[in-house]
């Protein structure tokens, strides 16, 4: 039984996004797709552990949280009013037949995007929305992801979400003129969905493969819709070249395995001459904005046969180009960590003393992780020991929580992880 649930939950991770972009266009309002979605799901926890995981898992899902929808409607008081509004969604019939092959459109995430995306909301809105519909990630996530309070957040989603409503944003991929006004949004959710696919921010694995190739599907869409944006271009190889190292990321054992440690023999290099003939697209297109450049980044890591041979000097140039276009703190974290494999542990610990009165960093786990990192590297155990412990207070994945705790444990002293 333990066994059907966590194969069922699985089943729910991989295809939510898929039915619920397409309950959404059939239904026509977000919070009574998400309430179908649910519906759905605990219909399935009930049906599947007996009837086994049908063929078609998503066209199940689809049908089931469609009725389950209209049986809640035709209690509701407002029924009528909303029996208009789904026929406008649905011109031919109030009520399709949805078989268990029956697929959603292949373009219903990206008209999902777009809505999500509409210049009327804000855009920490936007990209929060589209985290939440098409990424599939808890309130509490994309919370964490913003570094606000989840009460905050879930307040930002209603409010969006009644905007799309009242305003009547139509749920479809603009027409070409107006698409270049969304791009920016629209390329940051991808970019954020990826990033959740690539370290999940929940759930007991490192990855979470299927948004990260939703990601990729997505940001090739976008490509060929708008062919002459660089950033569009630069985006989608900057996730392929970071992708391309998936495999290699985890060991045997399901061990995080650090970038420097990697068998590069395993990265995907296909996926990286992909991802280098897409830069050479986007660079060919105009001049470099932040997704070229962190592509470009990527670039320097993929081309260096050895840890060894990875050319820091020029990632460290590539970071503080980057710091003109964007004053984010992870880049100026990342861009610490780079000189620190450039010029030393020393000259490492030295940037990251400059970030010590970042409040976002503080609370960061990766921030300790690096300090504690260049301590391990010059030989102190005990400063390496008390920025691990740190670093674990903030760490969320249990697969980084355990790699930190392997660190700790290599370090001196009488600190150990089963005092933690």
């Amino acid at each position: 039984m333990e066994s059907s649930r966590r194969t069922t939950e699985a089943v729910f991770r991989d295809h939510a996004a898929f039915v619920l972009a397409t309950l959404i266009r059939r239904l026509g309002d977000f919070d009574l797709a998400e309430d179908a979605l649910q519906d759905a799901f605990t219909r399935a926890l009930e049906r599947w552990p007996d009837s086994g995981v049908p063929t078609n898992p998503a066209g199940w899902l689809i049908k089931t949280g469609y009725h389950k929808a209209i049986d809640r409607l035709r209690r509701d008081s407002n029924f009528r009013s909303k029996q208009n509004e789904i026929r406008l969604h649905l011109p031919d019939q109030m009520e399709p037949e949805v078989s268990d092959d029956d697929d959603m459109l292949p373009d219903d995430r990206l008209k999902l995007v777009f809505t999500a995306c509409h210049p009327a909301l804000a855009r920490e809105a936007r990209v929060a929305l589209t985290l939440r519909t098409v990424g599939g990630l808890s309130t509490k996530a994309i919370a964490n992801a913003f570094l606000v309070p989840e009460k905050t957040m879930a307040q930002r989603l209603v409010r969006a979400k009644r905007k799309i409503r009242l305003a009547g944003i139509p749920y479809q991929v603009p027409e070409p003129h107006r698409l270049a006004e969304r791009l920016e949004g629209v390329l940051s959710v991808i970019y954020l969905i990826f990033n959740e696919g690539y370290l999940a921010s929940e759930g007991p694995e490192l990855h979470r493969s299927a948004l990260s190739l939703e990601a990729l599907r997505l940001a090739r869409l976008v490509c060929e819709l708008l062919p002459k944006e660089p950033e569009a271009w630069g985006l989608l190889a900057m996730m392929l070249l970071h992708d391309s190292r998936r495999e290699a990321r985890i060991s045997a054992e399901g061990e995080l395995i650090t970038l420097e440690e990697q068998d590069r023999s395993r990265w995907n290099h296909a996926q990286i001459r992909e991802g280098i003939a897409a830069l050479e697209v986007a660079s060919a297109l105009g001049a470099s904005g932040p997704y070229q450049i962190q592509a470009a980044i990527a670039t320097l890591h993929a081309r260096a046969r050895r840890p060894e041979e990875t050319d820091w000097g020029g990632i460290v140039t590539l970071y503080d180009g980057l710091l003109t276009l964007t004053d984010s703190p992870i880049v100026s974290l990342n861009r610490a960590a780079a000189v620190g494999m450039h010029s030393g542990a020393e000259a490492g610990l030295a940037e990251l003393a400059r970030l010590d009165e970042e409040p976002t960093l503080i609370h960061h786990h990766l921030f300790h992780a690096a300090r504690a990192d260049f301590h391990r590297r010059a030989r102190r155990s005990l400063e390496a020991e008390a920025a691990y412990v740190e670093a674990l207070r903030y760490v969320v994945n249990p697969r980084e929580k355990a790699f930190l705790k392997r660190r700790l444990a290599s370090c001196r002293g009488t600190i150990t992880p089963d005092s933690l």
